[in-house]
């Protein structure tokens, strides 16, 4: 379309297509608009289980030639055995409001009532749904909905609250250019990346996992100040043999698809970094054995081969993570606002708030109420979905790396 035919009052054709798939179907609408010198002014096509729409809005052809393109395309239509229409129009479609989102839904099952919901919730706000796609079918459904015409911060306000009601995860993250740029995610370590709490394997072998589990239950509520609570668990290791790291090491059980999110992370020359309230003698073995970029956590004092039941050095607590996600993406050399963070407990709150996107993964109540979004889903890997990688796009990218 040349410029002089940009203006909203030039007369233009919106030709849909819909039936059974098979190849040919694009390149067949397109031979048969050419006889008619048209300019294509936009395209979507759109294909689910098996049944295609194929939009074309298309400029109108010279005087005259109007009524044989409909007749033509309605006869290609029928020998396809497929259906057309055609709709009258002025212009181009009509341009996007301002204050656009991605909004990533996930749910197991997503239902049609939390779909309808949250859909009604981006229309009271004001905004409009321009496009849907999904990005996985297992192991939850993840749908995307590009959203245009209300601010991405009253969007996320409006959708948590339906989301906690309706059992699915929300999360609402500005559009623009910066989601495809470089970015640096950090993860808290203790229940996020791994499993356990690496204190408590500690415990176990010392024999009071009972009193720690209680004494860390309770700081992750944020009814205990961290350093405190870190020094009074760390002193009941005291007089343990320093052979029981490598012991812990080995029991570490890692988060289902931590290893698939660090891995396609990294393909898509993403930083990532671990910080953690644990310790060093877990966080730098994860580092290497999963090629991470960052590693920082608490390290147990050991002396003569036994623990001391001391820490030493720079204290990894709440403003220590947010701290070091700081001095992380200055070393990356990514904006703050091109980090994501995710973590679980209180502790890691002020590292939430501080990331450009701050994920709640399987949080505590007091954590899903003050991150950017929550994921309440056992896999890792479902944080992809909110950067908007598609499982497709992660199994293609494995099977690549086999072949």
């Amino acid at each position: 379309m040349s410029a002089s035919q940009t203006s909203s009052d030039v007369p233009t054709l919106l030709v849909k297509i819909f039936g059974k798939d098979r190849p040919g179907i694009t390149a067949g609408l397109f031979d048969t608009l050419a006889a008619y010198s048209v300019d294509v002014v936009d395209i979507e096509q759109v294909v689910t289980r098996g049944r295609i729409v194929l939009c074309a809005l298309v400029t109108v052809p010279p005087a005259g030639q109007e009524g044989d393109l409909r007749a033509t395309v309605h006869g290609w239509a029928e020998s396809m055995k497929m259906q057309a229409e055609i709709i009258s129009g002025l212009g181009d479609n009509r341009p996007r409001g301002l204050g656009r989102s991605h909004v990533t839904v996930l749910g197991h099952p997503l239902t049609a009532e939390s779909t309808a919901r949250i859909a009604a919730r981006i229309t009271a706000t004001g905004g409009n749904i321009d496009r849907i796609f999904r990005l996985a079918k297992y192991p939850v459904t993840a749908v995307e909905f590009a959203v245009s015409g209300t601010e991405p911060e009253a969007l996320r306000t409006a959708l948590v609250t339906e989301s906690v009601a309706l059992g699915v995860d929300v999360a609402v993250v500005a559009a623009g250019l910066h989601r495809r740029a470089q970015r640096l995610v950090v993860m808290d370590v203790d229940s996020t990346l791994i499993q356990d709490e690496v204190i408590e394997l500690f415990a176990a072998h010392a024999g009071c996992e009972k009193e720690v589990a209680e004494v860390t239950a309770a700081a992750m509520r944020g009814e205990l100040d961290f350093e405190q609570s870190l020094h009074a668990r760390v002193a009941l290791l005291e007089g343990l043999d320093a052979s029981v790291v490598d012991k812990v090491r080995s029991e570490v059980r890692l988060t289902p698809g931590a290893r698939t999110l660090i891995r396609t992370l990294k393909r898509l020359g993403f930083q990532v970094g671990v910080v953690s309230g644990g310790f060093t003698q877990v966080t730098d073995d994860l580092k290497d054995r999963l090629g991470l970029d960052f590693a920082q956590a608490n390290t147990l004092e050991i002396v003569d081969g036994k623990l001391t039941g001391r820490v030493v050095g720079e204290i990894v607590d709440r403003a220590g993570k947010a701290r070091l996600l700081r001095r992380f993406a200055a070393e990356a050399g990514v904006p703050l606002a091109q980090t994501v963070a995710i973590g679980d407990g209180a502790n890691d709150l002020d590292m939430l708030n501080a990331a450009g996107l701050g994920v709640a993964f399987n949080a505590k109540p007091v954590v899903r109420e003050a991150a950017h979004t929550a994921v309440n889903f056992p896999f890792l890997d479902t944080v992809l979905y909110l950067l908007g990688v598609t499982r497709e796009e992660v199994e293609a990218a494995d099977t690549h790396d086999e072949q």
